[in-house]
Order: structure tokens, then C-alpha cells, then sequence
């Protein structure tokens, strides 16, 4: 049988605006890596000669995420075009305080360089305890065995006062950091547990020499101490995911590539559930992939992941490795259509997992094959019941019980100015209300506004049918601007959903908003109230940063967690990545949500 080697059978290359950057990969046969070279004629980082990233550096793959991204090529200074025209700026507006969760003082390297950009955020709280993490560019300066692990390509910052002021603990913890790093795409969670509170930290987790295999990684955290003196302590790295497909050669090789996770946590059945798509070696497509973890030792997670690396037969010169995943939520398309963006969640009363992803984003501008009605894009949410995620190497079922999809008007053509991200993504967030029944979806949409709207389809938990004929819009009227990157992650003790996005104030500004739909019925037909998260916008066109994209792919908001039931409290965290200051940074903010 002859094979081909490749990863995503798209056809465009991840465009930067502002600043155009341009790769070459000139080094020798056998070399682990090759430089590359901005526009300025500066190396700016370090281009894996391997195939994913080569396949993004030349175009083969339509997007990927900014940890694959920063994985891949290092720093990729991004900035802002002019000034907006006097008047646009928008009326401060908004009630909750809005806190730095990092601290630009830490962001330089042991040689006193400053770098720019923390963005792509996620956050968790459990009573005055909050996490929140990000992606962090002094990991571009910064080698292993750095003050604060500032080589880790994943930062985090903690509260001890329900998120009024935070500490910058640098990168996560990683012993290891001569052959693996942390690289960004963080998720948080916080779990309650015999008087004890822990927070997990998730990211890429990729090797960066000999064999270049990719994982899932995340570090267990305990709060240590009580009160505003509580500190938080970070164990070493657990492995969630690794690739299912390498080739090996003497002395390294190169292996498929996991990308975008994310996280979600089962309470009441001591689970956590990590998604996250796989850029396969072989064949057109890729698939979304889920593990799961025990958390009865919660200080020491224990992970199955699959079955491991066995000897498939040879090709292209190297002994050809495959493996299983623990369980497969999305197969690859034949047509070479991409999976991305999943996001899980859990029905805490019956244990059901729910993972929703978008099927064909990027690819249906960039691959003539996904253009039709067949492949027309859409969001895609799938049912898997308790019974079939056995805690052994892969699960009882093969493939989810239910699943349901809802048609999207894409963004993915959308040049957002100010924002560094081509092709735009419509990415759903997903929570389920146990007290309703329902699992709610939301997602950026633009079927009634060129610029966006944020959009609303909740599903029976059981069956998976439309609880609206209709999706029902949730930005109130707001002069047209982009509106874009919805957070949704839980409902609250009476069942009902919190959800938070960027808003620009009209089509003449690059000035962004974080606003708000707070308390929504996951029935809901009617566009509810907004609220504005934000208590200063910032001005997209004016910031500098060295990651691409400048503002990452998602925003994130969140309840925070109690040991009992429902597991949730009355206080909603917000992250957001902020250029308030001229440089990208990982905001939070906490209201009430009932």
C-alpha cells in the first residue's frame, strides 16, 4: 500500500495582519529545527522541521491554534494600523472592577528583554481562590531552568482575595523542560474536594528533541494556606493526550500534532475530561479526540489515554507507530473538511459528557473540496452517557450516542481590524442545565449581521432535539459592530447561563468591549439584557504584541465551584485578553450571576 505523508489536506496559510512575517527553512537534512526570519530580516524564533509545522509555514493547513502557532515559529510581532478618527471612542461603561491577572514587570528575560503579549485566557474560582492562565511570549527569550519557569509557553497568575488582585507565577512548573515545554492553549478548572481546593492547568505540551512527539499536558495545583496568605502549589506535569501517529528514525522523527484543548470537570463522579483535535501524519482530515482522568488522588490525577505507540510497518524511510485514542467524538472527513475547537462539558447529575466542535472552519474558504452544501459549516454537539467512559485505556463506546448540529454562517472570511487572527473562527461553547434538561450552544454568526451576532441553540440532554426552532440572538442592538469569541462554560444553581463576548460599539471602531448576556433561560427566544464587563475599552490597532494572534482564539467565564451540590456558586469569574495598556493582557473580572 503506498502512503502519503501530510497533515490537513487544506490549502492557505494562517495571514497575519499588521505586520507580515516571513519563514524560511533553509536548514540542513536531519536537522531538528530551522530558523526563522521576520520581515525585518530578524530571527524571531525557531520553525519545527517537522511536518505540521512545515505544513503551516507553507500554507497546507488552514488554521491553527496560537500555541501550535507559538510551537511552531516563535515570536510574531504583531501590530496595530492608525489611530482611530477622533470621536469614536466609546463612553467608559460598566460596574465590575477589572484586574491585571499578570504583571508586565515579569514579562522580560533573564537578558532584560522585554516581550510583549499575554493573551488567550482561561480561568476557574473556588471561594476566594482564583486561577487564571494564558499564553506567555517571555517564553520566546527564556531558556530551561529559568527564575519563575518563564521558559513554559503556558503563564498563570493566582488570587487569594475572589479575584481583586492576582500574583504572576510565571510559567507552569516543568522539571522536565530540557525535553518537553509547555505551549500555550490554556484551560483552568477547580475541583472541591475533602475540605481541599485544586485548580488543573492544561495546554499543549509538545518535546523539542529527539522524537517530536505532542501531548495534552497539565499541572495538579493545591491551594495551600487559608485566607489572603493562601498560596498555590503546582506538581509536575501529568500527560492527558500524546500522538497516535509517528515515524520514527535513528535518533528522533516527528509524530501527529494535538491541538486545542480544553477541559471539563464531572464533580460528582471525580472526572476530568480533556478534548482536543489531532493533525494526523497519513490521510485527509483530522480527527477530536477526548481523555479522561481520575481525580481520586486530586493532588496526583491519573489519566487514560488511549493505547500506546505500536510498530505498524515503515514508511517514508522510518518505522511507522500508530496508536487509539480513548475515545474519538469526531472521525476525520473524507474530504479533508477540518474539525476544531471543541470545548466539553458535563450533566453532573447523570455523568453524560457533552463535546461540541465546528465542522469545516477555514477550510471552507481555503479547500474547493469543502465548498459545497454537503460540507456546508456548521456546529456539531455530541452526547456520550457515562456508561460508555469506562475508566480503561479506551472507552466501552466507540463513537458518541447523539448527535446533533446546527447550521453557521461563518466569520471565517473576516479581516477584524486590530486583530491579528485570519481566518477568523465560529468556535461553540457549550454548558449543560441539568435543572432545564438542557445543553445550551453558543457561537459567533453573522446569518443577520455582517459583523456578528452572538447566537443561542439549546438541545435536550437526552435526545439532542432543538429546544428553539431558531437560534435566538443574545447581543442586544449595539450600532453593528464585529461581535465575536462568546465564553460559556456552566450554568448556574437555577439552571440558567452566563454569557460573555467581544463588542465593538459600531463599524468605525477598533475600540473593544467585553460585554454580557448574564442569567439567561437556556430556553430562551428573546434577545435578554447586556451587561458591560469592561470598565475601559481598548483600541485593537494600538497594541503591540509578539504572539499571533494577538488577542487569541477565546475568552472564557465561569462560576465558581463548591464541593456539593451543584457544584457551582454565585459569583461568575470573566477572562479576556485586554490592550488597555498598549499591550495585550490577561484581564478578569467577577459578578454576581444570581
Amino acid at each position: 500500500m503506498r502512503h502519503r505523508v501530510w497533515v490537513v489536506g487544506a490549502a492557505a496559510l494562517s495571514l497575519v495582519t499588521g505586520l507580515a512575517v516571513a519563514a524560511s527553512a533553509s536548514a540542513s537534512t536531519g536537522a531538528a529545527h530551522t530558523a526563522r526570519t521576520s520581515a525585518l530580516g530578524v530571527k524571531t524564533g525557531l520553525a519545527r522541521h517537522i511536518p505540521f509545522c512545515e505544513a503551516l509555514q507553507k500554507g497546507k493547513i488552514a488554521w491553527a491554534s496560537s500555541g501550535a502557532q507559538m510551537f511552531c515559529f516563535g515570536p510574531q510581532p504583531q501590530h496595530g494600523g492608525s489611530l482611530n478618527p477622533p470621536g469614536l471612542r466609546p463612553a467608559l461603561g460598566g460596574t465590575p472592577g477589572n484586574v491585571d491577572a499578570a504583571s508586565p514587570r515579569e514579562d522580560h528575560s533573564p537578558a532584560l528583554v522585554q516581550l510583549y503579549g499575554q493573551s488567550e485566557t482561561s480561568i476557574a474560582a473556588a471561594g476566594p481562590y482564583v486561577v487564571e492562565a494564558w499564553n506567555d511570549s517571555t517564553s520566546f527569550a527564556t531558556n530551561c531552568g529559568a527564575r519563575m519557569n518563564k521558559e513554559e509557553g503556558t503563564g498563570f497568575g493566582f488570587s487569594a482575595n475572589g479575584g481583586h488582585s492576582f500574583t504572576d507565577l510565571g510559567g507552569l512548573p516543568n522539571p522536565g523542560c530540557t525535553k518537553t515545554r509547555f505551549g500555550g492553549d490554556a484551560s483552568v478548572v477547580a475541583y472541591v474536594h475533602g475540605g481541599h481546593t485544586y485548580f488543573y492547568i492544561s495546554s499543549l505540551f509538545n518535546a523539542i528533541r529527539g522524537l517530536f512527539i505532542s501531548y495534552i499536558g497539565f499541572d495538579a495545583c493545591e491551594v495551600i494556606g487559608t485566607g489572603p496568605r493562601a498560596t498555590l502549589h503546582c506538581g509536575r506535569p501529568i500527560i492527558a493526550a500524546s500522538s497516535k501517529q509517528c515515524i520514527k528514525f535513528i535518533g528522533g522523527g516527528f509524530c501527529s500534532f494535538l491541538d486545542k484543548d480544553f477541559m471539563a470537570i464531572d464533580p460528582a463522579r471525580g472526572r476530568l475530561y480533556v478534548s482536543y483535535s489531532e493533525f494526523p501524519l497519513i490521510g485527509a482530515g483530522n480527527p477530536v479526540d477526548m481523555s479522561v482522568c481520575s481525580l481520586a488522588t486530586p493532588a496526583r490525577p491519573t489519566c487514560k489515554r488511549g493505547t500506546p505507540l505500536k510498530f505498524a510497518g515503515h514508511l517514508g524511510g522510518g518505522r511507522f507507530d500508530v496508536g487509539k485514542p480513548y475515545f474519538t467524538v469526531a472521525g476525520p472527513s473524507s474530504r479533508g473538511c477540518l474539525n476544531e475547537g471543541s470545548y466539553p462539558a458535563v450533566n453532573v447529575a447523570t455523568g453524560s459528557v457533552y463535546v461540541a466542535y465546528e465542522f469545516n472552519p477555514a477550510t471552507n474558504i481555503f479547500n474547493p473540496g469543502c465548498f459545497g452544501f454537503r460540507n456546508k459549516t456548521r456546529n456539531v454537539i455530541t452526547r456520550t452517557p457515562h456508561s460508555c467512559l469506562t475508566f480503561t485505556l479506551v472507552a466501552a463506546c466507540s463513537h458518541p450516542k447523539n448527535r446533533a448540529s446546527v447550521a453557521v454562517f461563518s466569520m471565517t472570511a473576516a479581516f477584524v481590524p486590530g486583530y491579528s487572527r485570519f481566518p477568523l473562527q465560529d468556535f461553540p461553547r457549550v454548558a449543560v442545565s441539568s435543572r432545564f434538561g438542557d445543553v445550551s450552544m453558543v457561537w459567533n454568526d453573522v446569518r443577520h449581521h455582517v459583523n456578528g451576532d452572538i447566537l443561542l441553540q439549546s438541545f435536550k440532554v437526552g435526545s439532542l432535539k432543538r429546544v428553539q426552532r431558531f437560534p435566538t440572538t443574545l447581543d442586544a442592538r449595539h450600532g453593528g459592530g464585529v461581535t465575536f469569541l462568546p465564553a460559556l462554560r456552566v450554568a448556574n444553581a437555577d439552571g440558567l447561563i452566563d454569557v460573555t463576548w467581544y463588542s465593538r460599539a459600531g463599524t468605525g471602531t477598533a475600540w473593544t468591549s467585553v460585554v454580557g448576556a448574564i442569567g439567561v433561560s437556556p430556553a430562551a427566544t428573546r434577545t435578554p439584557a447586556n451587561v458591560t464587563i469592561t470598565n475601559r475599552p481598548s483600541n485593537w490597532l494600538t497594541t503591540n504584541s509578539d504572539i499571533n494572534p494577538n488577542f487569541g482564539d477565546y475568552t472564557d467565564a465561569v462560576l465558581s465551584a463548591t464541593g456539593s451540590w451543584p457544584f457551582v456558586g454565585r459569583r461568575l469569574y470573566v477572562a479576556w485578553s485586554d490592550g488597555r495598556i498598549g499591550v495585550p493582557q490577561p484581564f478578569e473580572a467577577h459578578l454576581s450571576a444570581g
